[in-house]
Order: C-alpha cells, then structure tokens, then sequence
C-alpha cells in the first residue's frame, strides 16, 4: 500500500473534529484526486434526511437528494459534503435554489464529466415540488441507474 499523505494533506476536515458550517456559504467543500480517473463511472450520493427552511415562513422543509456524477480529475470529499448539505438546516431558500445551488456548487469544485441531481421534495401544503438539474446529456458507456425515488402519492 502506498503513502497517500501528500495528496490528501489539503484535507482539513476529514480524520477530525468538525462542526456543522452555519451556512451553506460558509461551508468548505473539499475534493480528492480520482484515482480511477480515465475510466468512466458513476458516483452516486444519496440524502434521504436533507432539511433547509422556507425563506418566508422559516418552517422546515425536507428532501430526499439523489446526487449523481461522473468524475473526471476529481472526487468530492464525502464528509465534507455531508457538512455542507447540512449547512441548508437553518438556510432559507425555496426548494429550486437549494436544489440547482447543490449541483452548480460541485460542478464548480469539480468540473466533473456530468452531473445530476434530483431533489424529491416532501409536501408542504399539500404540493411537492421536485426539482432536477444536470449538466448534460448522460455519457455514454457509463451505466446510470435510475434514481429510485417513488413519486409523491399521499395517502392511500
């Protein structure tokens, strides 16, 4: 096994103590060189428990993301990720901004081949919002499953 110190020693979150960032716009995103990098793939993240507020009200809102990407020379760092989509907790904005501002965040901090990311919105007076964003038609030669959230169907 080789020493991978040196390329991971820009890493200022993972191995430590870290708190939650009080915002989206103060968290760090932080990435890794992709040691596959040539061979297409899909990476795939999933935040069934993501909650920001409405930016009138400030009642909560909840998401189930599905984060799907194609890297190229880089890899999101997964805890800073995870700090970051919880940052939204006490974020206001509505669903659409939430969702694009996630995508538009990691295709600047990684320039991946492609990216989506689907935001399966829980209803709040009745009406669910479900927002999607990509990059781009999805790449050929890499197999991109479905993301698998049922669609809203209240109860019954």
């Amino acid at each position: 096994m080789s020493d991978n110190s040196d390329i991971y020693a820009n890493l200022t979150q993972l191995g430590g103590a870290t708190t939650l960032p009080e915002s989206p716009e103060h968290a760090l995103l932080e990435k890794v060189p992709n040691p596959q990098e040539g061979t297409p793939y899909c990476v795939r993240f999933t935040a069934p428990e993501f909650t920001s507020l409405c930016p009138i009200t400030g009642q909560p809102d909840f998401a189930h993301l599905v984060i799907d990407y194609v890297p190229a020379s880089w890899l999101v760092e997964s805890k800073s990720l995870k700090l970051y989509l919880g940052a939204f907790r006490n974020h206001g904005a509505f669903h659409e901004d939430c969702t694009v501002s996630i995508g538009k965040r990691l295709v600047d901090l990684l320039a991946p081949q492609w990216l989506r990311i689907g935001g399966y919105w829980y209803p709040r007076g009745g009406m669910p919002i479900d927002v999607f964003y990509q990059t781009g038609p999805e790449p050929n030669g890499v197999w991109i499953p479905e993301q698998g959230v049922p669609n809203y169907r209240g109860r019954g």
